[in-house]
């Protein structure tokens, strides 16, 4: 009976469309590229300007710059006075907020349908009109400090991935914060905060996305009105970045620390990202980290670790490969009690072993492929969602046809498939392996 309620829920779901939104696209004359989402189910829209740059574009020494500039982006311009932005946007009914990444800083706000020049209006304003005091960035420095303090000098678990990810790169900025270094948080100014200002908030290196209630007609007047007399800067170069040498060696690391109340093992593999016109790894890796460790009741390591050998509390597989260069992909395991970190370890490696060796269930992994597609479908309800995911895309070096492709392309991977993609990431040489610890082993504690 369940076999066939999953044959009718895959027959429905390859039936639904994959998109319920309709999609444009087009570009203005300065170079900023435009992405309409078309979804006239609420009478609100998602404004959202994408600029190509992130932490990883930041000059050495300067690491926390793209995020610090994201923070003072909020203080003012030629026209809006400190903190105006965000209270025009609450005083229309709207919210508003700002992100940054290792490849992308991205401004958005929720406002309805019929404020969507006015969001235009003051965001292409701040692009190249803003302003700020000493006062303004002392203010917001000792802010990005506290925040750095709060998320991750005082929890382990993100000092831990920090060390662990610093460990991974060799070479690539994608090792460094993406909140910055304190010591170089503390050292970053105004004369900086500009010159990374002009040099990347410009048209031609932005993507505005609005998903919503509008037309492409609509948001090209508004875009043309707004945006378009904006200059672009003539001196913007492509993104060029360290690249990371062969790595040759595991590396392995412990982080001890007394609050740390459940221990555990995480290990991260060097993975390459969606490429342009050729997303098939990606997907496989991304079938990959389902088969492995999508559900603790279904997965391969949840089945084997947690519920056969009972030697685990929780494992997990992950892998995203939204990202402008060569990512990551994880595994972790909690123990149970009384189980140790190498114990756990080996228990880890040995479900590794055994599934390279045993293959992919058939029916477990047509499961996957439909949630996968089902999940799809369901996110495409989130219009902000939906733009989110566009924007993340374009802005790692993907295009419009990838975005769309990317569903065909994951039904499309085959078990073995799956099986070449992890023979080719599960290199303990290009790996990371950390132990959280509450303490130190008893020979490393000083007298």
């Amino acid at each position: 009976m369940i076999r066939v309620i999953m044959l009718v829920t895959a027959f429905v779901l390859a039936a639904l469309p994959l998109r319920a939104a309709e999609i444009s696209s087009f570009t203005l004359d300065n170079g900023m590229d435009v992405v309409v989402i078309q979804d006239q189910r609420a009478p609100a829209v998602v404004h959202m300007v994408w600029y190509r740059v992130g932490s990883a574009d930041e000059p050495a020494g300067k690491s926390g710059i793209a995020h610090f500039l994201e923070h003072l982006m909020f203080k003012g311009t030629d026209v809006l006075g400190p903190g105006e932005f965000s209270a025009t946007v609450t005083r229309n009914g709207g919210s508003d907020n700002a992100f940054t990444s290792y490849d992308y800083t991205a401004y958005f706000q929720r406002i309805t349908a019929d404020r969507l020049g006015l969001m235009m209006e003051m965001e292409a304003n701040r692009m190249r009109n803003l302003e700020m005091t000493e006062s303004d960035v002392a203010t917001e420095r000792a802010v990005v400090l506290e925040e750095r303090n709060q998320r991750t000098d005082n929890q382990p678990g993100a000092l831990f991935a920090e060390q662990r990810n610093a460990a991974q790169y060799l070479n690539h900025p994608y090792g460094v914060p993406v909140v910055g270094w304190r010591h170089e948080i503390e050292a970053l100014n105004r004369d900086d905060a500009f010159d990374f200002y002009h040099q990347y908030y410009a048209p031609n290196n932005a993507i505005l996305i609005v998903a919503g209630d509008t037309t492409t007609h609509e948001v090209r007047e508004l875009a043309d009105r707004f945006y378009g007399p904006i200059a672009p800067n003539p001196d913007l170069m492509p993104r060029k970045r360290p690249s990371e040498p062969p790595q040759l060696a595991e590396r392995r690391m412990r982080f001890a620390d007394p609050r740390v109340s459940q221990p555990y093992v995480v290990r991260s593999y060097l993975a390459p990202p969606r490429i342009s016109g050729a997303q098939q790894e990606a997907a496989a890796l991304t079938l990959l980290a389902q088969v492995l460790g999508g559900s603790g009741a279904t997965s391969v390591l949840g089945r084997k670790l947690q519920f056969e050998q009972q030697v685990a509390l929780h494992v997990s597989a992950s892998y995203s490969g939204v990202s402008l260069d060569d990512t990551q992909f994880g595994l972790a395991i909690i123990p149970a009690p009384d189980v140790t970190l190498a114990d756990a370890e080996d228990a880890l490696d040995a479900a590794i072993d055994e599934f390279m060796q045993t293959g992919i269930d058939p029916v477990q992994f047509a499961r996957i492929k439909m949630q996968q597609r089902a999940a799809m479908i369901y996110a495409d309800d989130n219009v902000s969602g939906l733009a989110h995911r566009y924007g993340a895309a374009l802005t790692t070096g993907l295009s419009l046809a990838d975005i769309e492709a990317w569903p065909d392309i994951i039904d499309a991977v085959t078990e073995d498939d799956v099986l070449a993609a992890a023979r080719q990431v599960f290199d303990k040489r290009r790996a990371v392996t950390g132990w959280l610890e509450t303490t130190a082993p008893e020979h490393e504690v000083s007298e």
